[in-house]
């Protein structure tokens, strides 16, 4: 994969995690109230198939969103995952370009709530909704 293939405006992710390492590169693209994550669709991201993994799907929208909460809080939190649903609505090939696009719908003292839209090649693919717990951070 070279540079070419990866849209404009995104780049290698910062702020790994480890279950997600196998799955590299992921890209994330900032926006001044989310955090875009990105990839290409390759075969270790596939179920047996070939078609994108619901795994891959729902963890990768669980750290969208939740990056994109603590964005919007300006990092002042961390924040625990409570619950979050996933719809899957089509699926994703081998090849295409996988993104997660989160809106924060709500910011508060104890909770944080937001959706996003995942889509292969700009075709919405699921859809995902998450309620997370607002933890203070530890000085």
């Amino acid at each position: 994969m070279t540079d070419n293939d990866i849209p404009a405006g995104f780049e290698r992710q910062t702020r790994r995690i480890p279950l997600t390492d196998p799955w590299e590169p992921i890209y994330s693209k900032l926006t001044p109230e989310a955090i875009i994550l990105g990839l290409r669709l390759a075969s270790p991201h596939t179920n047996a198939r070939g078609f994108a993994h619901g795994g891959l799907i729902a963890a990768l929208a669980d750290k969208a969103m939740g990056h994109s909460c603590g964005r919007k809080m300006r990092g002042a939190s961390s924040l625990v995952t409570v619950s979050m649903s996933v719809d899957y609505i089509s699926s994703a090939q081998v090849g295409q370009w996988l993104t997660v696009e989160t809106d924060v719908i709500k910011t508060g003292s104890t909770i944080c709530f937001a959706q996003s839209l995942i889509k292969a090649d700009d075709v919405v693919i699921a859809r995902a909704n998450a309620t997370f717990r607002v933890v203070p951070k530890k000085q």
